[in-house]
């Protein structure tokens, strides 16, 4: 009997040691890690951390890695964590609750390579690790063994850790810890992924959340300022095309597109708005150190060109000359409109510090109607024009105005106006109204209808004048359309139909004659074959009194010169004969006036008279005799009478020689 208290006691201390056995080994899973709890112990933990490096009693520095594991219980107790695994297209976000306080100012840890994924503790604190937001973000995929009290790992769908932060610690024993309670969002926590999308090309503004302030006067930060710019503009052969380059040239490669932020602070990085965006891509960015906007890409089309407006860069240094009174021109790299605009591409570019504006190059048509372009809207607050004539009458026009501003212009054009859409709305409406509303004024209803084309012409000068002083050109101003007023299209609606109605009776009446040449022709055209035949019949007697008028001259020609030739001979034969016969009468006329001298004039007379019965030059004796006498007497009484005649005759013979 006395045997058996022994007994029990064995019995007990077995049990107990079976006991102590049993909660000192540990079975640590493939993907679990055992995080040691010292209960008690001769040193005590600094206050400032919450993780034993020397043996003090609390949370132990050495983590139990999987399989059997023995850790002497009561004096130590076990607790299972799993291994941080980071899903793909997430981050792990890692929190330090150990290591040396951030300097003053600070927001995040300094980070070292020998640092790795901090699954190493005694690395962290040796390297000189420090409390609070790691730089780096563990990437998808990863699987470590990160101690539980050292490190808060955050990830989208899990938090990994236990905070000591005694806000923290309440909601973590009360199964609320989430991203939101670090102030981060599910999203934040994803791999930012920059692709093209429904808005079309897009890029990534980035803001650093940490680092040294900007120098006075910047708005962003660009590693190493602008003095390559300015190295490069002191040499006189860079062209702007080139410092354009340099300027859109992206510096990211010198930090890995912003995921090594170390790397981006030591190189000089600032806080603040960062001159250089990213591209497409996928990037693991601290959402507690970086920002990231996604904005449009600057895109120019072909017929476009983007000025520029700077707002960071080097000091102004205008080059637009003492003349230009409208602002500041200066080369790339300068703040400033840039004098050299953006040609077609796709650009890379902070509109937050270079704000683009899209000029047209191309014809640019604007409509003053109700109705806009198709191809832009900055004609969608112009309207009809309306305006009063002489007499009173409104008028409304629809109007169409072209312009063009070369590319080159371009800079000195919103230098003026400032945007595309001022010289629109406040230059132009102005004064193309103005224009209308003045012309219209001074002129009579009727004479505006009449004279719409040099009304037309007159506005087409007149804003090519005006534009001009802006530096762009008016390619034409054209007249749509005009709603008349009711008084006035009653008067002008009776005018037209009295004119139709003219017009009316003019064409009628060219068709009746239409009609009559017609049936003229076609009379012709019945009458054909005798119009040939009488046409032939035409030409051959042309031809035949052409072979007679041709024979006539020829026998003209012919008597004509006959004639000339005869009536040569006979002149002279004549004068021949004359001269004969005036002799021979002479001698007759002498031989007469010796007679009548001797024998006295009717001897004389009686003489000549028998000699010419004798030669038969007279008739005695007529073919027919009637008398009613004697034969004798009218026989004597003409021969008395042809005597008498001779007598005379030659009496006038004698004078003609006297003569």
């Amino acid at each position: 009997m006395a045997q058996l208290p022994l007994l029990v006691v064995a019995a007990v201390f077995a049990a107990y040691v079976l006991l102590v056995i049993f909660k000192s080994l540990h079975r640590i899973g493939p993907t679990q890690v055992g995080l040691v709890v010292k209960r008690y112990g001769l040193r005590s933990l600094k206050a400032d951390t919450p993780v034993a490096m020397r043996g003090e009693a609390g949370y132990q520095a050495d983590l139990l890695m999987p399989g059997m594991r023995f850790r002497l219980w009561p004096r130590f107790a076990v607790y299972k964590h799993p291994w941080v695994q980071v899903p793909a297209g997430e981050i792990g976000v890692v929190i330090a609750q150990v290591g040396k306080p951030l300097p003053i100012g600070a927001k995040s840890a300094r980070y070292r390579t020998e640092f790795g994924d901090f699954s190493d503790l005694h690395a962290f604190l040796k390297g000189g690790g420090e409390k609070g937001v790691q730089r780096p973000v563990l990437p998808p995929g990863t699987l470590a063994p990160i101690h539980p009290i050292a490190f808060i790992v955050i990830t989208a769908r899990e938090v990994f850790g236990t905070p000591v932060a005694p806000e923290l610690a309440a909601l973590a024993r009360h199964g609320h810890l989430a991203p939101e309670s670090f102030g981060l969002d599910e999203e934040q926590l994803h791999v930012k992924v920059i692709a093209p999308g429904k808005g079309g090309d897009v890029v990534g503004l980035v803001t650093a959340l940490e680092g040294e302030p900007l120098p006075q006067g910047d708005i962003a930060s660009r590693l190493g300022g602008y003095a390559d710019i300015a190295e490069m503009e002191s040499d006189d052969d860079v062209s702007d095309a080139e410092l354009i380059d340099a300027l859109l040239g992206s510096k990211n490669h010198e930090h890995d597109n912003y995921q090594d932020f170390q790397k981006f602070l030591d190189a000089g990085g600032r806080i603040g708005l960062q001159h250089d965006p990213l591209l497409y891509g996928a990037f693991l960015l601290n959402p507690f150190l970086l920002k990231v906007e996604l904005v449009p890409m600057l895109v120019v089309n072909q017929g476009q060109v983007a000025v520029i407006k700077g707002f960071v860069g080097l000091p102004t240094l205008d080059t637009s000359g003492a003349e230009f009174k409208f602002g500041s021109i200066v080369r790339p790299g300068h703040r400033g409109i840039w004098q050299e605009p953006l040609r077609t591409g796709k650009y890379a570019i902070n509109p937050r510090i270079y704000a683009a504006e899209l000029v047209p190059t191309s014809i640019l048509t604007l409509n003053w109607a109700n109705a806009t372009s198709h191809a832009h809207d900055l004609d969608s607050r112009l309207e009809s024009i309306i305006g009063k004539t002489r007499e009173g009458f409104v008028f409304t026009i629809d109007l169409q105005v072209q312009i063009h501003i070369s590319d080159a212009r371009a800079p000195a054009v919103i230098s003026m106006v400032g945007t595309i859409r001022n010289l629109v709305n406040e230059v132009l409406q102005a004064a193309v109204g103005n224009h209308f509303r003045n012309t219209l004024q001074g002129l009579a209803a009727i004479r505006f209808i009449e004279t719409r084309q040099e009304v037309q012409r007159a506005a087409f000068d007149e804003i090519t004048r005006y534009l001009a002083g802006y530096q762009v050109e008016t390619r034409g101003v054209y007249i749509q359309d005009v709603v008349f007023p009711e008084a006035l299209v009653g008067v002008l609606t009776r005018r037209e139909i009295a004119n139709q109605e003219r017009a009316t009776f003019e064409e009628q009446r060219r068709t009746q004659l239409t009609r009559v040449e017609m049936e003229k022709a076609k009379g012709t055209a019945d009458m054909q074959a005798q119009l040939a035949s009488a046409q032939v019949s035409v030409e051959i007697s042309t031809n035949q009194s052409l072979a007679r008028e041709a024979t006539a001259r020829g026998d003209a020609a012919y008597v004509r010169v006959t004639g000339e030739a005869e009536a040569d001979r006979t002149r002279a034969v004549g004068l021949a004969e004359a001269e004969a016969t005036k002799a021979l009468e002479l001698a007759k006329a002498a031989g007469f006036e010796a007679q009548r001298e001797a024998i006295g004039d009717l001897p004389t007379a009686l003489v000549a008279v028998a000699g010419a019965i004798a030669a038969g030059e007279i008739k005695i004796a007529p073919d027919v005799l009637v008398t009613g006498g004697s034969s004798l007497d009218g026989l004597a009484a003409a021969l008395i009478q042809t005597l008498r005649a001779r007598e005379s005759n030659g009496a006038r013979i004698v004078e003609t020689a006297d003569g």
